[in-house]
């Protein structure tokens, strides 16, 4: 028998989380196309006792929690299958998914990128292709999760100006680059007894790339998007920051146990993995523990520990003097750790 051991008792339902993003739309946009129509299908679920729906300026959310005792898992495929009914009744593009299988206390480790040459945006490239990849591999681990730092993207700027010069609209420009990025299959090509796949590279590689994108031809001249936009590489916008000890910003991880799982295993597949990837950084990269709770798991049971020996020294104490009677005592002693096995 191994009771997984855990310093907070997990004591939430046993829910599934829908999560979709819908850039740039209202709530209550987001409210009318997507929260409703998932809620809705969720509602039909077998064993669900309570569908919640809640819509944010880009994003919604769909609680689905069970009745007790459902296994987690079994829920997860009922609402996948649902959910595969429901993604019929979206708007274009977007494509509802559902959220890891940990829980509300599945917060379990946090660590942090510490390098004094390299940037923010830098440190989260690492972070988002290498350390989460390798850390989510760890046996228990639901989901590591990237705070903090600068996501990079290519931006667009268009001038609306020069775009009425040329007569070409806004949305020629988000096409061109849109169908621009895109490699095409061919078939394959016979020469001297040997066959050739024949393939087209179009996917955009840099800067250059997009700024030389054609949108129009006027007169045998081209027009390009750098005669009507500038574009740079530049992070996203963002909602937050995280700040480690008052000393400036840095980039850190969230990692987040499985259902079910023994925090402490967890806890130490992560540290063996992280010490497996570390020499693996780039020059100047650690990785800095910020949230352990491993630490406070061993200080409940060293806790309880010392209590049952000062209890178990209470009781035969007490059965000694006044019962003098050392078996009581014994039995006493032996029934409170059985008594507390019993509980889990």
């Amino acid at each position: 028998l191994r009771t997984p051991i855990d310093a907070l008792p997990d004591l939430s339902d046993v829910q599934v989380i829908v999560y979709t993003e819908y850039p740039g739309q209202a709530p209550q946009v987001v409210e009318d196309q997507v929260t409703y129509p998932l809620t809705t299908a969720m509602l039909s679920v077998p064993k669900s006792k309570v569908v919640r729906g809640f819509s944010f300026f880009g994003a919604s959310f769909v609680y689905i929690i069970f009745e007790d005792g459902t296994d987690i898992y079994w829920a997860r495929s009922r609402v996948l299958e649902y959910l595969n009914f429901a993604a019929g009744r979206m708007p274009r593009g977007i494509s509802p998914q559902i959220g890891p299988d940990a829980t509300g206390v599945g917060w379990v480790y946090q660590y942090a990128l510490i390098a004094k040459e390299k940037t923010l945006a830098e440190l989260r490239s690492v972070q988002d292709w290498y350390v989460r990849y390798q850390l989510t591999k760890a046996h228990g681990v639901a989901e590591v999760a990237s705070v903090g730092g600068f996501v990079q993207s290519y931006q667009v700027t268009v001038d609306p100006i020069k775009l009425r010069a040329y007569d070409i609209p806004l949305t020629k420009v988000a096409k061109v680059i849109r169908d621009s990025n895109r490699d095409v299959g061919g078939r394959t090509v016979e020469m001297a007894e040997t066959e050739y796949m024949v393939r087209g590279k179009g996917y955009l590689r840099g800067k250059g790339d997009i700024e030389m994108l054609v949108l129009k031809s006027e007169g045998g001249t081209p027009v390009l998007i750098r005669d009507v936009a500038q574009v740079e590489l530049a992070p996203e916008g963002r909602r937050g920051i995280t700040e480690l000890n008052g000393e400036g910003e840095v980039v850190s991880g969230i990692v987040m146990a499985r259902y079910g799982q023994n925090a402490l295993e967890v806890i130490a597949n992560i540290k063996d993995k992280i010490a497996e990837i570390s020499p693996g950084l780039p020059e100047g990269v650690s990785i800095q523990t910020v949230y352990d709770r491993s630490e406070l798991i061993n200080r409940a049971i060293d806790t309880l520990k010392r209590t049952l020996l000062e209890e178990s020294l209470i009781v035969a104490a007490v059965c000694i003097i006044f019962l003098m009677h050392v078996r009581s005592a014994l039995v006493a002693i032996l029934m409170l750790p059985v008594g507390i096995l019993m509980a889990f």
